[in-house]
């Protein structure tokens, strides 16, 4: 049997959520914080995360922004829509003043 050489897959370089965060502009606590709730794409390594230069691009992907469409030339862009619920006024209720301390203790006729 003829051994040929084995020939290993590089091993990805692992950054820990400070170097993630100094290229993102943030904070490691995002990072961290983000990757403990499962928002962004990690690996565990004990009780560490780091991350690949796959998942920062995946990080990238995930907080990116777009516009909707293309706007058509001679034609206003839409308003955007309000995401809070449209609830009828409420008529506040009239508060009451409450009497002083003093007044009410000498109510009650105590000797002090």
């Amino acid at each position: 049997m003829s051994e040929r050489p084995h020939r290993e897959a590089p091993v990805p370089r692992l950054y820990r959520p400070e170097d993630i965060a100094d290229v993102l502009g943030c904070s490691a606590w995002w990072v961290q914080d983000r990757a403990r709730r499962r928002l962004i794409p990690f690996t565990r390594v004990g009780r560490a995360y780091r991350f690949t230069a796959e998942h920062l691009a995946e990080i990238i992907r995930l907080n990116e922004e777009r516009p909707a469409r293309k706007p058509e030339p001679g034609v206003a862009a839409p308003r955007p829509v309000s995401r809070r619920p449209v609830c009828p006024p409420v008529q506040p209720e009239r508060l009451r003043a409450r009497s002083p301390r003093r007044l009410r203790r000498d109510q009650f006729d105590t000797a002090a």
